[in-house]
């Protein structure tokens, strides 16, 4: 069979690996930041979708890890992860192309199903890659610098993001004031474009070595079982898919929220997402090394109180119609998203491969992304429908003052259609923190001496720091304010009263 793993790698190959791997992210980071994000809500927006389809369109990425069990059938039929890999990848990239030439097919009217069809498809062959690529760099990349290794990759993934998000969407705000009549066009041409650079994406990943790994024969209902068995695992799972049904509920329709209500242009969103692209870059590698060297829960611990305070901000924008307040709070929220994001879907990453027995990963990987894949895609269809219902209701609490010379109304908080989505994402987080604490990592240390840990290493290093310090310390300094005593350290502290 083509692409054959080997059965030992040497030293250089194994380098050769990891650099072409490196590469290989670039390609798909550029092909995603063409095609995701801010570029795909504004694009299905233009094609007239409602808030369910974009619901929907939110929840195709996940849905379709149920069918990872796929990936596992073919690698147990073959025993060849990276042609699973490759070959499901050149699959996922054609789609891209097909929605490209939809505007050209059909100039006057695409229908916005079709986009739903397609990127089906790209994210269903995804989906399948996904867990034969995950299991075959557990076993490419050495152990001990997973953290480290992937925390660089993201970095310059992220860096790639920001540049070529700034390029695009510069172009796509010119043509819109300039030729409104090819902004659709525009957009279809990102596509085919991000199909070409995916394809060549899949030609590196070709190059890459695999060491060969046996998967076992047993029934694929028992394998399956087999995760769900394994306590810590099952807890594990129990949070990460709390977590991101807290998430993708309203995090979807954040764009779509600065789009349509706020009336925000892609020239003031797309330099939005770079504040939190840059706050994740500033982050990443710092949380990378503090999760190999103590562990992945505890970056989790400290990052998330910091998302929740994000969601509930949310709740907060728009109350004033002047724009330099709402474009600063939303800067504020960006920037703490951004850096909270960061530590937790590489600690979430990491944990995961941590806690897969490593001749089983395959099995561990795909049966936590399938049940993942449920909540995470249920979520952001449920948050549409929910948008929708609250479309023609609306919470206003406010504060006014009367006196002799003076009358002034303040606006305290304003819960309409898409806020009261964000109040219902901020409970939901505070619920998947709580079970948090039932997961145990081999290595783990106590949050409060990291934290300790963390500070004296800042100290030195303040200036390059100082973002992440005031990370570390906010929740710490704002549970003693509420509280007026200090929580123990191994406790999550999460504000409280909100």
């Amino acid at each position: 069979m083509i692409l054959k793993p080997k059965e030992r790698l040497t030293e250089q190959e194994v380098n050769t690996g990891l650099s072409l791997i490196i590469k290989e992210g670039l390609t798909t980071e550029a092909m995603t930041t063409l095609t995701g994000g801010t570029f795909l809500v504004a694009f299905a927006l233009l094609l007239g979708a409602n808030n369910f389809q974009i619901g929907l369109l939110a929840s195709l990425p996940t849905f379709t890890n149920i069918f990872q069990l796929t990936s596992i059938w073919l690698i147990r039929k073959y025993n060849n992860r990276r042609a699973v890999a490759v070959i499901c990848s050149v699959l996922a990239r054609i789609p891209l192309l097909l929605i490209g030439i939809l505007p050209f097919v059909f100039p006057d009217d695409a229908p916005i199903n079709l986009l739903l069809f397609f990127l089906f498809f790209f994210y269903l062959f995804g989906s399948i890659a996904g867990p034969s690529w995950n299991a075959w760099m557990k076993d490419l990349v050495p152990g001990q610098m997973l953290g480290a290794y992937f925390s660089k990759r993201g970095r310059y993934s992220q860096i790639l993001n920001v540049v070529l998000s700034v390029l695009l969407a510069l172009a796509v705000d010119y043509i819109r004031r300039r030729y409104p009549d090819f902004e659709l066009t525009t957009y279809a041409i990102m596509f085919l474009l991000a199909g070409l650079i995916g394809l060549g994406g899949a030609a590196l990943l070709a190059s890459v070595p695999e060491p060969l790994s046996y998967l076992d024969k047993e029934n694929i209902l028992k394998l399956f079982l087999r995760p769900l068995r394994d306590l810590n695992f099952r807890r594990l799972l129990v949070f990460n898919s709390a977590w991101l049904f807290a998430v993708n509920i309203a995090t979807p329709f954040f764009t779509v929220f600065m789009l349509k209500t706020l009336g925000l242009t892609v020239a003031y969103v797309i330099p939005l997402t770079i504040l939190s692209q840059l706050s994740s870059i500033m982050t990443i590698g710092y949380w990378g090394v503090f999760a190999d060297r103590y562990s992945n829960k505890t970056i989790i611990a400290i990052c998330a109180p910091l998302y929740l305070c994000c969601v509930i901000a949310w709740c907060f924008v728009g109350i004033y119609t002047n724009l330099v307040s709402n474009l600063a709070l939303l800067a504020l929220i960006h920037m703490g998203s951004g850096a909270s994001n960061a530590g937790i879907n590489l600690a979430l990453t990491n944990i995961g491969l941590k806690l897969a027995p490593s001749k089983e990963a395959i099995v561990y990987l795909s049966v936590k992304n399938i049940i993942t894949a449920v909540f995470s895609s249920l979520a952001p269809l449920i948050g549409g429908y929910l948008a929708d219902y609250y479309t023609l209701r609306q919470l206003r609490v406010i504060a006014e003052w009367s006196g002799p010379s003076l009358q002034k109304t303040f606006r305290l908080l304003l819960l309409h259609e898409w806020n009261f989505l964000f109040l219902i994402g901020a409970v939901l987080t505070v619920v998947a923190i709580q079970l948090l604490p039932r997961v145990k990592e081999e290595g783990e240390v106590e949050k409060g001496i990291v934290k300790r840990i963390m500070r004296k290493s800042l100290r030195s290093n303040m200036r390059d720091y100082f973002v992440i310090d005031v990370i570390i310390n906010w929740h710490s300094a704002l549970t003693t304010m509420l509280r007026g005593k200090n929580m123990r350290g191994d406790r999550i502290q999460t504000p409280q009263n909100q």
